[in-house]
């Protein structure tokens, strides 16, 4: 249950500010010229130039097209000896020609709003596209431009709808029913319809007043309250990770590749902030939002006592490194370019060179960040608020990103099978202090030369960081490249200046508190049970033949899996995103349903022979909903937000308080791949990446992250507690493999041979 105050709920609802307007004023100021170009598309500079043009043509043929406004503009001009007739006349077709110019631009804008809104071609089969989305999308091909920039449409993106009570309560019905007998499903139906006469319509009434005036109903709220209130440690917890390449290491020089992935991302960093980047597009026309991606670099969540809050600054130009329990400063910057590779990799091995000492306290100091919220923001105010310890405490919250240099080794080894589950491991949560979990992301570069990312959630979702992580392997491994021996590419410039060492001065006491967030954090670490799971018996290129959603195959997987490995079901979670709203983030699909679970028991009941017919009921039915889901027709976000309101207004809701405090035993996400023209993976089949995952999220359940590789290849991320005995990871592993093999053996023998 959320624990929220009705004070600060009252204040956030009535004086919220909308929460686009300082992002788009950030990239008018950072950057001029793509301003000007995002702020008048999907027109252009240019196309003011031809209106005036126009209009200026029309009055010399002696034809008024403003129809005497013109003529009204130039009476309001104040009368100057310095302004003659014609320079007044000239100068209203100017004032009108730009009004005219940019009232078409907010009706192109206004005409493209409206066909966004419309979401019927996602519900179309696949393959079987009608003659109106045909239309529909040539209509939207036309409006959108021909070189949008990364933040092009997000002013003709529609809002979140409000979905209806009466959907939301039946949709929820719909999914806690196989999860409940008869008589806990009646008692459950009585609740949801005494919430739907009452308190229901008082609470939408509030929400949809919120959903006019703020861009997006949902999305400061779910930061607000899911991740910045939360005062229990953020590492696994909230944090998730991203893996390297699976099978390759493009050097085993540690410092070599810490220099090539760094100025990969300080390029793709450039881009994002000139906005160059090429907006997301399903179908290469429908465009997603963008807004999670100015969050990306220059980010820290700073603890507070009753909240945190993410700061995000302009252009940084150094980089924090930790390495042996001691911290640099690194300038980026060089006679105002980047660094080159080679400049880097020469900053980095004097680290790894460096054999001084850490100071006292300094080498657990990142625990801090993995600890409870409420000792570190205290701790943050009593001992880092002046001095010393300010300022690296500043040079660490102000950088660009921070980076970690591991004295470990990584990385995928097919004679151990379990190596894959510590990387994983090393990568969500190291060893408690070699992390600063309060960073937007760190880098982790281990001595083998392979590299990970740990994320902060609060600021973004994981397909935003994995369009960074893609970019910067693609560049890392076809563009900058290595020499033979290993090294970064490139000249030497040796007149730079060193790293320096950030100072520290810890109390005694100070460092009692450090311990404490430690053996917290540790505590978390140990109880983490990780298996990575290769499956490699088929992708997504056999799922397709069998004309099954590839993502719907996998989730019935999973939920045959669990019910073979807990003997039950359980409600479950599966991320879905709705980016194809102004500022959209995540919704909830609730992949148990009456379907799947009718499905799961024939699998399990041998004298069944519908199992095909069942599983394809089920898939359909689990594409409607993601489908429902990112178009807006969730259940989740929509209830969560009600809750919100419920608090505000002072209202008990015994409803909201049961659906908000239901465990989600299964959770899961999948990682996409979102720039496939990057690296040919025909061509080399070797250069794919592992994807990601995250820590589990009930006490007793599983949280599987899983990315589909190419054609053949599915990554599984499971993650469970070992002080739960209900749970084991590599079982599950198993289970999941076993059930994938059972539902492609359904198809035919013809089939099964592809």
């Amino acid at each position: 249950i959320l624990r929220v105050s009705h004070t600060y709920l009252k204040r956030l609802v009535l004086t919220r500010p909308h929460m686009s307007t300082s992002r788009c004023g950030k990239i008018c100021i950072t950057l001029p010229s793509n301003g000007v170009l995002t702020g008048v598309y999907p027109a252009s500079p240019s196309s003011w130039l031809i209106v005036v043009i126009a209009i200026m043509s029309t009055m010399y043929a002696r034809i008024d097209p403003s129809m005497g406004m013109i003529d009204r503009i130039k009476t309001s001009l104040p009368v100057s000896e310095f302004m003659t007739v014609q320079t007044q006349t000239v100068l209203s077709a100017i004032l009108f020609a730009t009004g005219l110019w940019l009232s078409f631009i907010f009706l192109l804008r206004y005409i493209l709003k409206a066909l966004l809104s419309y979401h019927g071609w996602i519900f179309e089969s696949h393959g079987k596209m009608s003659f109106s989305t045909k239309v529909w999308l040539s209509l939207v091909k036309l409006l959108s431009g021909r070189r949008p920039l990364l933040y092009s449409f997000q002013a003709s993106l529609p809002h979140l709808p409000v979905p209806s009570i009466d959907d939301t309560i039946n949709r929820y019905l719909e999914s806690v029913r196989p999860l409940l007998d008869d008589e806990q499903y009646k008692q459950m139906e009585i609740v949801a319809n005494d919430f739907k006469k009452d308190p229901a319509p008082k609470l939408q009434k509030h929400l949809k007043l919120k959903s006019w005036w703020a861009t997006n109903y949902v999305s400061d709220w779910w930061e607000e309250y899911i991740y910045l209130r939360g005062r229990d440690p953020i590492m696994v917890n909230s944090n998730f990770y991203t893996m390297d390449l699976l099978y390759v290491i493009p050097t085993h020089r540690q410092a070599s590749r810490a220099a090539n992935i760094v100025h990969a991302m300080l390029q793709y960093r450039r881009k994002l902030e000139r906005g160059e980047l090429t907006p997301l597009r399903a179908l290469g026309i429908v465009p997603m939002c963008s807004f999670q991606y100015e969050r990306m670099f220059n980010t820290t969540r700073i603890p507070g006592i009753e909240t945190d809050f993410v700061q995000h600054l302009k252009d940084r130009k150094h980089l924090v490194v930790y390495h042996r329990g001691r911290f640099f400063k690194v300038w980026l910057y060089y006679g105002g370019r980047h660094l080159w590779p080679s400049e880097l990799e020469l900053q980095f091995q004097g680290i790894l060179d460096d054999k001084s000492e850490s100071q006292p306290g300094e080498i657990k100091l990142p625990s801090l960040t993995a600890g409870n919220r409420v000792p570190w923001a205290r701790a943050r105010l009593k001992y880092f608020n002046e001095g010393v310890n300010r300022a690296s405490l500043e040079a660490i919250e102000t950088a660009a990103f921070f980076m970690t240099l591991d004295d470990e080794a990584h990385g995928y080894d097919p004679e151990n099978i379990r190596s894959l589950d510590l990387y994983a491991k090393s990568l969500l949560h190291g060893k408690c202090y070699d992390r600063w979990f309060d960073k937007s992301f760190t880098l982790i570069v281990y001595k083998n030369g392979k590299t990970g990312i740990n994320t902060e959630h609060s600021w973004a979702d994981s397909p935003i960081i994995g369009h960074m992580w893609e970019y910067v392997l693609a560049t890392d491994c076809f563009h900058l490249g290595y020499t033979a021996e290993g090294h970064c590419k490139g000249d030497i410039n040796k007149s730079l200046a060193p790293p320096t060492r950030l100072q520290w001065d810890i109390s005694k006491a100070c460092q009692e508190i450090i311990e404490g967030s430690y053996m917290i954090a540790k505590g978390i670490a140990d109880d983490v049970d990780f298996h990575d799971c290769l499956f490699n018996e088929f992708g997504k290129g056999l799922i397709k033949k069998c004309r099954t959603s590839p993502d719907a195959f996998i989730q019935l997987a999973l939920q045959l899996a669990h019910y073979r490995d807990k003997g039950e079901f359980c409600l479950t979670y599966e991320s879905s995103m709705t980016r194809m709203f102004r500022e959209g983030r995540t919704e909830t699909v609730r992949s148990c349903t009456c379907e799947s679970t009718a499905f799961v028991k024939a699998m399990e009941d041998e004298s069944t022979t519908q199992r095909l017919a069942l599983f394809k009921k089920a898939a359909d039915k689990h594409q409607n909903m993601y489908r429902l889901a990112m178009t807006g027709a969730g259940i989740d976000r929509h209830l969560f937000c009600l809750y919100i309101v419920s608090k505000v207004m002072g209202i008990d809701s015994p409803f909201l308080k049961q659906v908000l405090s239901e465990p989600w035993r299964l959770s899961t996400s999948q990682t996409p791949q979102q720039q496939l023209n990057l690296i040919d993976t025909q061509k080399f089949p070797k250069y794919v990446g592992a994807g990601g995952g995250f820590g589990p999220v009930a006490d007793d359940g599983y949280g599987v992250s899983y990315i589909i590789v190419g054609e053949n290849l599915i990554t599984f991320h499971i993650s469970s507690k070992f002080s739960s005995t209900e749970t084991d990871s590599f079982r599950f592993g198993q289970n999941i493999r076993q059930a994938m093999l059972d539902i492609r053996a359904l198809f035919n023998p013809k089939e099964k041979k592809m």
